[in-house]
């Protein structure tokens, strides 16, 4: 998924936490993107379309969850 394919669907930042709705016309996929400007991290998470609201309003309730990470979610490149 080219970020320059991918459109943005929605969204906010709130303290700190930049969380982008977006999807890709060519493969029908979206994805929220969470940046979270206070820590540097970030990553892109693909979701089902009819739970992509869910996951821009609660990203880190679908990411994967990491024991050696505790309870912050890893930073994940982006594909671009």
């Amino acid at each position: 998924m080219s970020h320059a394919d991918l459109k943005e669907l929605a969204y906010r930042n709130q303290n700190g936490l930049e969380v982008t709705l977006l999807w890709d016309p060519h493969s029908d996929g979206v994805c929220v993107e969470v940046i979270d400007q206070l820590d540097g991290n970030a990553f892109r998470l693909p979701v089902a379309g009819q739970l992509a609201l869910d996951a821009f309003r609660h990203p880190y309730a679908f990411a994967p969850s990491h024991e050696h990470h505790g309870d912050r979610v890893p930073q994940w490149a982006s594909a671009d």
